[in-house]
């Protein structure tokens, strides 16, 4: 197997800096779809003047993981597709193991790498292990599993998307593996730049309660999940409370954002909270 049998999708937002140390890493062989969740043709023009490999697709608005890396997807023509954040970076044997593995294995629909950032992660597991669900900072599609189910579910945001991807292909009875042997350095909730932080953390606040009612909701009913999220949002009231007593407004603001993003969920709406389009 070869390089041009995989294309690498990544959905980025903000990321100017960051997924260029990303872009860097990865082999000039393989094909490199970035989907940019904006309207910024400099990051467009960046990344194609720098890699000759790589294509970026302006979204124009901000669809998320799960909208943007369907976009990634539907424009890939190989057997195998990377989806990689933008705050992650391979080693220079990652895609060698991968296809190492590839040629051990029967079938697969997703193989997903360790974190070589994550302490003792080797000490943990030293052989390609089955599981239910991955974390989706890297995972290594086999696009033939996909025809059936599709990707991912478009009304994610962010979080639990998948979760819900993984789900979904374990009731069809498809395979999900991690190998300890594929490594992947992921720093983890900074795919952005700092100077974005606040307004970032505000907008995974909203999402994250949102991404858990409906969840909750899809796989167990409305009042399984009313009764599940109940505590959370008894919790991020009471905080709220709190902190607007205290006239800590920056605590006060993340709260606020909790109970809408429970409250959006709750009612029906979809997630259509977007960082710096709400103020």
């Amino acid at each position: 197997m070869t390089f041009n049998q995989i294309t690498i999708v990544i959905t980025s937002y903000k990321s100017d800096e960051k997924i260029i140390k990303c872009l860097k890493s990865i082999n000039n062989q393989c094909k490199i779809i970035v989907i940019e969740n904006s309207n910024n043709l400099t990051v467009k023009n960046k990344i194609e003047k720098n890699f000759v490999n790589a294509e970026c697709f302006i979204a124009g608005q901000n669809l998320g993981y799960a909208k943007g890396n369907n976009l990634g997807l539907s424009k890939v023509k190989t057997k195998f597709a990377l989806i990689l954040n933008p705050d992650a970076t391979l080693e220079k044997n990652t895609l060698n193991n991968f296809f190492n593995t590839v040629n051990n294995i029967k079938n697969f629909a997703i193989i997903a790498p360790a974190n070589q950032d994550e302490k003792n992660i080797k000490n943990n597991f030293k052989e390609l292990r089955e599981v239910n669900s991955v974390k989706g900072f890297a995972m290594f599609l086999n696009l033939d599993e996909f025809q059936d189910i599709g990707f991912f579910d478009s009304n994610f945001f962010i979080y639990l998307e998948e979760i819900d991807l993984c789900k979904r292909l374990r009731k069809k009875n498809k395979k999900i593996f991690v190998d300890p042997n594929i490594l992947i350095h992921h720093q983890g909730a900074s795919s952005h730049e700092e100077r974005y932080n606040f307004e970032m953390e505000l907008s995974r606040n909203w999402h994250w309660m949102w991404s858990n009612f409906y969840f909750t909701k899809k796989y167990k009913g409305f009042l399984f999940a009313l009764f599940f999220v109940f505590d959370k949002l008894f919790s991020a009231s009471i905080k709220y409370l709190f902190y607007s007593l205290t006239l800590k407004n920056s605590k006060k603001l993340i709260y606020k954002h909790r109970i809408s993003g429970l409250f959006n969920s709750i009612i029906g709406k979809p997630s259509w909270y977007r960082p710096f389009n709400n103020k």
